[in-house]
């Protein structure tokens, strides 16, 4: 089998585990000053499956593609803490406001300049939750696409063999190369941080963080270091159609946003008895609650 190239999408989220009545704007997009960001929990399983296919492949690279901020380089050095190559980073006011249609756009146009044998994304994003992006790129780029992955079983000299947990089972295919595949929270447990590799790879900058850093904290660190520099890109580094980044290629709107807050009401205290269980119960069923 010959040697990969892998990019693995990933995104920094919101935790949504952290949402409070603030975490939207008037706008009806997220309010990301206001929640801590985190490495998207499915795009860990897709960056591990990843990673074992590089275990398996001699010669096999994997490096991150993420859009967002600057801060969202983060992931990119997650990604290498745990055994990832590098990544690239799509900056810029012009992808701001993307919905997931401006996101694929963009992606895709990076990927096109990328040019991989192989993409892992994430089913979905915990702030959207629409596991559309992965599909959209696919489809952008006319490639094959596997979803729901939860493990590469077989490898071909220009194919691959998934697993596929689907709501009905489990379901094995096999996919031609090119392809893109979207990994479930099914998927193998990602591994942890390398201890050695975050020693080491603290230190990648792209060229915006760069920027803010002292001149010998980049001679001595990062310029003389290949490895250390995360590529940073803007809509005009990936040749896209402006009218299909950020909020102007986003056919999306949000018409409304309301803050739902759980109140209870009533509460009732119980000793555990048969009794008051089957009691309890069929208060329940009366009501219409249960049953």
């Amino acid at each position: 089998m010959k040697s990969l190239n892998i990019v693995v999408l990933a995104k920094q989220v919101p935790d949504t585990r952290q949402v409070g009545k603030d975490a939207m704007t008037a706008e009806g997009t997220v309010n990301r000053a206001a929640l801590p960001a985190i490495f998207n929990p499915e795009d860990l399983h897709a960056l591990e499956l990843a990673l074992r296919l590089k275990d398996r492949i001699e010669g096999t690279s994997v490096k991150v593609l993420t859009m967002g901020p600057q801060r969202a380089a983060e992931v990119i050095r997650e990604a290498m803490y745990r055994g990832a190559d590098g990544g690239y980073l799509l900056s810029g006011r012009e992808f701001a406001g993307s919905d997931t249609l401006a996101t694929s756009y963009a992606l895709s146009c990076a990927l096109k300049k990328i040019n991989p044998d192989l993409i892992v994304a994430g089913r979905q994003a915990i702030d959207g939750d629409t596991a559309q992006v992965g599909p959209q790129v696919a489809e952008k780029l006319a490639w094959p696409q596997v979803t729901y992955a939860e493990e590469v079983t077989a490898i071909g000299e220009e194919t691959l063999t998934i697993r596929r947990r689907i709501e009905a089972g489990v379901e094995v295919v096999e996919c031609p190369l090119p392809a893109l595949i979207t990994v479930s929270g099914s998927a193998p447990a990602p591994r942890p941080r390398h201890a050695k590799r975050l020693m080491h790879f603290k230190s990648a900058r792209t060229a915006s963080e760069l920027a803010t850093e002292s001149q010998a904290y980049v001679a001595e660190r990062v310029a003389v270091k290949s490895d250390l520099q995360i590529a940073e890109w803007s809509a005009t580094d990936i040749d896209p159609d402006p009218t299909q980044l950020g909020l102007q290629g986003s056919p999306t709107k949000v018409k409304r946003i309301e803050n739902v807050v759980f109140q209870a009401k009533e509460a009732k205290r119980l000793s555990g008895s048969d009794e008051e269980l089957e009691a309890l119960i069929q208060e329940l069923i009366a009501a219409h609650t249960i049953g």
